[in-house]
C-alpha cells in the first residue's frame, strides 16, 4: 500500500473491497516501525488495540454503514484522552497517567470508522512552538532533521508529512496546529471555536483551546473535521450551529470571492523566500479568478502580547488542579518531614518542565492583585478589539491571507534560551484564535534550501466551508502536496 495515500482513497478502498482495514492499518504500523526512530513524532504505538479495531471492522462488527473514516488509521496528539491508553501531554506530571474516559473526539472518531494508531509527541501541556519541551524529547523535521517541526503539535505533523498515517489530530491554542503544518509541507485546520468539542482535552488555555485537524490535502482535512465537529452536551462552549457537507464546498470555484491582505503587519522581519512565496501565492489566487485588496487590521500589531497574557494566566489557572492529591506525578517524602505545601511544592517542582512553569509564573503574576486590571483586562479588551478588527474585514472580504510564520523550520535549540523569539514565531496565527475564527494553513511552496512554507487564510466564524473552497482552490492549483521528504530510514 502506498503510504502517501489519502484518507479519503484508503476509505474507498476499503469500503470497495480493495484492502482490508487489517491490511491498512498494518501498512501504517510498518512505516511508523520504519522511519519513526529519527523523527520522534509517534510516542505510543498501541498495535493490539489499533489491529484489533481493524479486524472488526472488516469484520462488519457494529457496522451498519461504513464511516466517512472507515479503516482509515488516525494519530492523535497527546494531550487527547484515549480510554486505557497512557495520555502524558508530554509532561512529567502526568507521565503515569491512563484515562478512564474516552475524548469526545475519539468517540466521534469511532463512530467515523477510523482506527487509532496511537500518540504523538507535543510540546508540554501544548506550550510550544517548537515540539523541543516534551518528556518524551524533541520531534525532528522530515525535511531537515536538524529542525523543529514546530509545535505543540509538532507530532502529528511530522506523523502525516512523514507518511506514517494520512491524518491526525492535534491541538491550537495559539497557532499549534497551523505552525507545524507549515513547516512540515502539511494542512493544518483550526475550527471555529465551539465547532469541536473540547471534552477529554487535556486543558491549555480554555478560551483558546480547539482541537484541528493535519493532513495531506484540503480535502481529507475536510473529511476529518466534518467527522469530529459538532454540538456536545458535554462541553457547553460548543455552538449549536450545525456541520455542513463540506465535499460540496470543496467545487476549485472562486471566482468572484476576495481575499484581504494586511500588508502593513508584514514586516521588513519577513523571511526573504516567505515574502515570494507569499506573493506568489496572491497571483495564483488572482488567476483563479479571486479579487486581492488591502485591509486593514488595527489591533493586529499587539496580539501577541494579548496572548501571551491571556494564554498564560488561563494556563496558571488551569494548571492548578496538578498539586499530587487526585492524579498525576505526587513527590516521594519522607514521613518526617512531609508536610502538605512541601508536598505541594516539591509535586509542581519535579512534574512541570521549565517552560511550562515560566508560563505559569507569568499568569500567576497577571492574575495578582494590582496587575489583573493593569493587564489581564486590557488584554481582553484589546482581545475584544481585534475581533472587531475582523468582523469589519469580513464585510469587504471572503478571507484574510498572511504567511502562516515569518519564516521557515527553524534549528532544533537555537531558540530555546531565547523565549521572546520562540513567542515571534507565532506572530500571525495568534489573532485568528483569539478572536474565535476558523484559520487554515496549506503549502504554499518551499525555501531556497527546502523547507516547506505555509499560506494562513482566516475565515468568517462558522464559515469553515468557505475557508476551506478557498484553500483547496489553491492547493488544486499546485503540486505541493505532493512532495515528500526524503527520510534516512525509509525504504
Amino acid at each position: 500500500m502506498d503510504h502517501r495515500a489519502s484518507a479519503s482513497d484508503l476509505r474507498e478502498a476499503i469500503v470497495a473491497g480493495r484492502l482490508s482495514a487489517t491490511e491498512a492499518c498494518q501498512a501504517a504500523l510498518d512505516r511508523i516501525d520504519r522511519v519513526n526512530a529519527p523523527l520522534n513524532a509517534v510516542v505510543h504505538v498501541d498495535t493490539e488495540r489499533a489491529l484489533a479495531r481493524a479486524r472488526a471492522l472488516d469484520a462488519g462488527r457494529g457496522v451498519d454503514d461504513p464511516g466517512p473514516l472507515h479503516g482509515v488509521p488516525i494519530a492523535l496528539k497527546d494531550n487527547l484522552c484515549v480510554k486505557g491508553v497512557r495520555t502524558t501531554a508530554g509532561s512529567p506530571m502526568l507521565k503515569s497517567y491512563v484515562p478512564p474516559y474516552d475524548a469526545t473526539v475519539v468517540t466521534r472518531l469511532e463512530r467515523a470508522g477510523a482506527i487509532i494508531i496511537g500518540k504523538t509527541n507535543c510540546d508540554e501541556f501544548a506550550m510550544g512552538s517548537s515540539t523541543e519541551y516534551s518528556v518524551f524529547g524533541p520531534a525532528h523535521n522530515p525535511w531537515a532533521l536538524d529542525r523543529t517541526p514546530g509545535g505543540s503539535s509538532g507530532g502529528s505533523a511530522v506523523a502525516v508529512a512523514a507518511g506514517m498515517t494520512p491524518i491526525a489530530l492535534g491541538s491550537d491554542t495559539g497557532g499549534s496546529v497551523r505552525q507545524p503544518a507549515a513547516f512540515c509541507g502539511v494542512v493544518g485546520l483550526k475550527p471555529t471555536y465551539g465547532r469541536v468539542s473540547r471534552y477529554g482535552l487535556i486543558a491549555f488555555a480554555s478560551s483558546l483551546d480547539q482541537i484541528g485537524p493535519l493532513a495531506r490535502s484540503v480535502r481529507d482535512a475536510a473529511r476529518l473535521f466534518e467527522a469530529v465537529a459538532g454540538h456536545d452536551p458535554h462541553d457547553a462552549t460548543t455552538a449549536p450551529e450545525p456541520v455542513p457537507d463540506l465535499a460540496r464546498a470543496l467545487t476549485g470555484d472562486i471566482r468572484g470571492m476576495t481575499i484581504g491582505v494586511p500588508r502593513s503587519i508584514l514586516h521588513d522581519g519577513l523571511d526573504p523566500d516567505v515574502a515570494r512565496l507569499f506573493v506568489e501565492a496572491l497571483e495564483s489566487y488572482r488567476a483563479l479568478g479571486a479579487s486581492i485588496t488591502d485591509i486593514e487590521l488595527p489591533h493586529a500589531e499587539p496580539a501577541v502580547k494579548v496572548y501571551y497574557l491571556i494564554a498564560t494566566a488561563e494556563a496558571s489557572s488551569n494548571l492548578a488542579r496538578y498539586d499530587g492529591v487526585r492524579y498525576g506525578h505526587r513527590t516521594a517524602l519522607d514521613a518526617t518531614e512531609a508536610t502538605l505545601e512541601l508536598m505541594y511544592r516539591r509535586t509542581r517542582d519535579e512534574g512541570f518542565g521549565p517552560e511550562v512553569k515560566r508560563r505559569i509564573m507569568l499568569g500567576t503574576y497577571v492574575l495578582s492583585a494590582g496587575y489583573y486590571d493593569a493587564y489581564y483586562i486590557k488584554a481582553q479588551q484589546v482581545r475584544t478589539l481585534i475581533r472587531q478588527d475582523y468582523d469589519r474585514a469580513f464585510e469587504r472580504v471572503d478571507a484574510v491571507a498572511v504567511p502562516t510564520t515569518p519564516g521557515p523550520a527553524f534549528r532544533i535549540g537555537e531558540r530555546a534560551e531565547d523565549p521572546l523569539q520562540m513567542y515571534l514565531t507565532d506572530v500571525f496565527t495568534v489573532s485568528a484564535p483569539l478572536a474565535g475564527l476558523p484559520a487554515i494553513s496549506v503549502p504554499c511552496g518551499f525555501t531556497a534550501n527546502r523547507l516547506p512554507v505555509g499560506l494562513h487564510l482566516t475565515g468568517r466564524s462558522f464559515d469553515e466551508g468557505s475557508l476551506l473552497r478557498i484553500a483547496d482552490a489553491y492547493e488544486r492549483a499546485h503540486a505541493w502536496r505532493h512532495e515528500e521528504p526524503v527520510l534516512p530510514s525509509a525504504d
